[in-house]
């Protein structure tokens, strides 16, 4: 799979589904200390993310996306054996009720 530096959250589901049936781990990344309400979210933690497989793919956000765009290079130096993606729109974009359903 080719990885973009960002993902709506509509890619979010659809990938992350996709990506765990294949054995991939998709996270969710709070960058602000502000869960999203119905979304499975880890506060960052750059000590426990490093612990992670290999290969993993991690979905930062913030309030808006600006912020985790802007950071994007520096988490990418940071996780070096992951994938690293922002969340387009950020928090503020994210739809509660928002799913995909299996084809």
């Amino acid at each position: 799979m080719n990885y973009p530096n960002e993902w709506t959250q509509e890619e979010f589901l659809k990938n992350k589904q996709k990506l765990e049936k294949d054995g991939v781990k998709v996270l969710l990344i709070d960058t602000i200390l502000s869960p999203i309400e119905k979304a499975d979210t880890i506060v960052y933690n750059p000590h426990e993310l490093k612990n992670e497989p290999e290969g993993s793919v991690f979905v930062f956000y913030c309030d808006t996306g600006k912020a985790t765009q802007e950071r994007l290079k520096e988490y990418k130096k940071k996780f070096p054996k992951h994938h690293c993606i922002s969340l387009k729109g950020g928090r503020g974009y994210w739809r509660k009720n928002m799913m995909i359903l299996d084809d």
